[in-house]
């Protein structure tokens, strides 16, 4: 495994330097605030009824609808190549654990949920609410961002953290989508057309590669990138229209595109020296999504101090106890069922990398829109969310308090 991308660390501090900007507007200048990100230029009511910007056209839907899926593209190619590639970290039955993990902490995150829901809110506010789906999406960036602060660079840990979180959040937002689609309803034959954007891609673009006698013209025609914006755009409607989240818009094309054959890690290094067209379009994303998630965290990270409610710690509870409680039960589970943890990690790693999991900001928030119902709710719940952040801290001055552990072997780098 080759060391990760610099990027990561980069993707984190423009993520909160965006929500610590916005969090301080929406206490000084909630009006002002609002009234920025959720400006209408134009009349959206035909996009709106199409679902491309659900509720509608805003700041803060075209970041949400148009530029997170690239973001999420970005995650998921990397997903998807440790599955089919060589080496890939989840490829057979190195898939188990990982899955195994992120199902436990999707589980009891859930049921907690449930559970202080009923204790806590009253009917009227919970009804068509499917909130239970909030906990699901563990933060990539700054689970990283904080576990490098713990591990170290050179941690084979770091690699297990970033392969769970990425499992969790993708998972976490199909299941969203398909629990809590726009206005409760799913309108399914609308992925027929992501389904035929795949398809058209795979025959036209990816299987003329594998060819056994293909010239050099023919091959660089087949590589290009154009075409696949365009299938993109395709996908990203008939997603969209369908009620799921926009931001899985991308990923049916996945399976689809040419990608490399080896598996150097989860954003490694190595890979900006790969010319697929699935890395080429992934290297073209690095720096525009360092503006993202600027934006997300300007548009969607804002916190309000003072809705502070039930939902509040509901998310808290579920997300920053739960979700690692569940992991962590998982991965002891699979150990006394004779499976070693992943890597040849111990159970203080695999405690760091459970609580880490905690933090859950990002991918909730794509789902809070249809989660749950609109208002204060929402704005308590966004609370919960951000505050699952402390975990990352205090897990820092944990590991700095507890004394060092020391591990035979070589670690590898990330």
């Amino acid at each position: 495994m080759t060391p990760a991308s610099p990027h990561l660390q980069t993707y984190a501090r423009a993520l909160l330097l965006g929500a610590a900007i916005a969090t301080l507007a929406v206490n000084i200048a909630p009006a002002t605030y609002y009234d920025l990100i959720q400006w209408h230029p134009f009349d959206s009511d035909p996009l709106h009824r199409l679902r491309l910007f659900h509720p509608g056209l805003t700041v803060a839907t075209f970041v949400s609808a148009l530029l997170m899926p690239l973001f999420v593209l970005l995650i998921g190619k990397e997903l998807w190549e440790a599955l089919v590639t060589e080496h890939g970290g989840l490829r057979g039955k190195l898939a188990i654990a990982p899955v195994a993990m992120v199902a436990g902490g999707m589980i009891v995150s859930a049921i907690l949920w449930q559970g202080l829901t009923a204790r806590w809110e009253t009917a009227e506010e919970a009804v068509d609410a499917t909130g239970w789906v909030m906990p699901f999406g563990s933060d990539m960036m700054l689970a990283f961002f904080f576990g490098r602060m713990i591990f170290g660079k050179g941690h084979p840990a770091l690699q297990v953290l970033l392969f769970l979180c990425i499992l969790d959040g993708i998972l976490g937002l199909v299941i969203s989508g398909f629990a809590a689609p726009a206005e409760y309803n799913l309108r399914a034959l609308w992925l027929i057309v992501p389904a035929c954007a795949a398809l058209i891609g795979y025959f036209t673009l990816t299987r003329p590669l594998h060819a056994a006698k293909i010239t050099e013209r023919q091959r660089q025609r087949a590589g290009r990138l154009w075409p696949w914006l365009v299938l993109g755009l395709f996908s990203w409607i008939g997603v969209s229209a369908a009620g799921l989240p926009p931001a899985l818009g991308l990923l049916p094309l996945l399976p689809a595109m040419p990608h490399g054959n080896r598996s150097f890690g989860l954003f490694a290094e190595a890979e900006e020296f790969l010319t697929d067209p699935l890395n080429r379009l992934s290297h073209l994303l690095m720096g525009p999504v360092v503006v993202i998630l600027f934006l997300f965290g300007l548009t969607h990270g804002g916190l309000d101090l003072g809705a502070f409610g039930a939902t509040t710690a509901t998310a808290l509870v579920a997300i920053s106890l739960g979700k690692p409680l569940g992991v962590l039960g998982a991965a002891l589970a699979l150990r006394a069922l004779g499976r070693p943890f992943p890597r040849g990690l111990d159970l203080r790693d695999i405690a760091y990398i459970a609580g880490l999991m905690g933090i859950g900001f990002v991918l909730p928030l794509l789902s809070l829109e249809t989660a749950l119902p609109g208002g204060q709710m929402q704005e308590a719940a966004r609370l919960g969310l951000g505050l699952t952040l402390l975990a990352g801290p205090a897990l820092v001055l944990a590991a700095r308090k507890l004394p060092p552990h020391r591990k035979s072997g070589k670690t590898r780098p990330n």
